[in-house]
């Protein structure tokens, strides 16, 4: 009986269930060709791959756990875009704005490895009340509408007392063979003081590379970059992507010194990399608040490692001018 599971590890049961779900909608609005692209802000794009794969996480969680509060990047409805859904009026309710919800886009199964999970003792008493799930259904979107989509992935973060405590990231597009059957998609979980699934994290590189954006640089970005002192640098796109090159083994840190990212960027890649023994933080060495009234932006950047030595190597590296800099930006 999954009543007898603790809540925590139920959310993240179905967070990978629906996550795998999201990757298909993602893949299908690719192959039909239509990607319906808005242009949000500056460099800032949505899909009807974002739209769609929002509805599913969003509706598919809410339907199972109506008081967790759910935030998502494409909340904000617009007249254009038509966008789907704000909450409304509480935290958690979740209100169609065009039209009912898709019957295949409400997803009620959990992963069943991950309800056999043991749940750390002090997440165990959790309540609906108490969690925050940031969901960003498609990061990588000026990647997915390029054609990098190697660099995409399904990110849903669940967080407790403003901490990320697990999180889903899923790759629509990794593609391997199994048994001579080709597999597409690849689903990476992590639950805090138990450890990450979906595959095993590979020990760091020999040398010191590092992992950054591909589109979004400036002087400050750029200078933190060169006081590190690196082999190598990897542009590449989504945050998301940039912690799994952690994970792989083909990244030591990943700095990103300008306030591009947000909550729901983060939230998952950090619940993951931490269960891994990494650490993710902001340029000044703090760690970003998930509460759910906490602001969306993540202004102090991004700082992770694949543990806490290579994070405390580069956060030492970057001059205090540099992080003052960003602090006051």
């Amino acid at each position: 009986m999954t009543a007898n599971v603790p809540l925590i590890v139920r959310v993240l049961a179905s967070s990978v269930s629906v996550a795998n779900r999201a990757g298909k909608i993602v893949r299908d609005v690719m192959s039909k060709g239509e990607l319906g692209i808005v242009e949000k802000g500056k460099d800032d794009y949505q899909t009807e791959a974002d739209r769609s794969a929002q509805r599913c996480i969003v509706a598919s969680l809410a339907a199972q756990y109506p008081k967790v509060n759910i935030i998502g990047e494409e909340d904000q409805p617009d007249n254009e875009t038509g966008l789907f859904a704000t909450l409304h009026p509480q935290p958690g309710t979740w209100k169609v704005i065009d039209g009912d919800i898709a019957s295949d886009l409400i997803i009620s199964d959990a992963d069943k490895e991950i309800l056999g999970l043991d749940c750390p003792i002090h997440l165990q008493g959790v309540k609906e009340e108490d969690i925050v799930v940031w969901v960003d259904p498609l990061d990588g979107t000026s990647e997915y509408t390029q054609g990098f989509l190697e660099h995409v992935t399904v990110l849903i973060g669940i967080s407790v007392n403003e901490k990320p405590v697990a999180g889903v990231i899923h790759q629509p597009y990794y593609k391997t063979m199994l048994g001579g059957e080709k597999i597409i998609g690849r689903t990476i979980w992590g639950l805090q003081e138990v450890g990450v699934g979906g595959f095993t994290p590979a020990p760091p590189p020999d040398s010191l590379i590092i992992t950054t954006t591909r589109s979004h640089s400036n002087p400050l970005v750029e200078k933190a970059l060169q006081v590190m002192n690196a082999a190598q640098v990897l542009r590449v796109g989504g945050a998301g992507y940039k912690v799994l090159q952690l994970l792989e083994g083909k990244a030591s840190i990943y700095v990103f010194a300008s306030s591009g990212c947000k909550k729901w960027d983060t939230c998952a890649p950090e619940a993951v990399l931490t269960a891994a023994g990494g650490k993710l933080t902001d340029i000044l060495g703090d760690f970003y608040k998930y509460g759910g009234g906490e602001s969306k932006p993540n202004k102090t950047g991004v700082l992770a490692a694949v543990n806490g030595e290579l994070h405390n190597y580069a956060l030492k590296r970057i001059p205090q001018e540099l992080k003052d800099a960003l602090a006051n930006k």
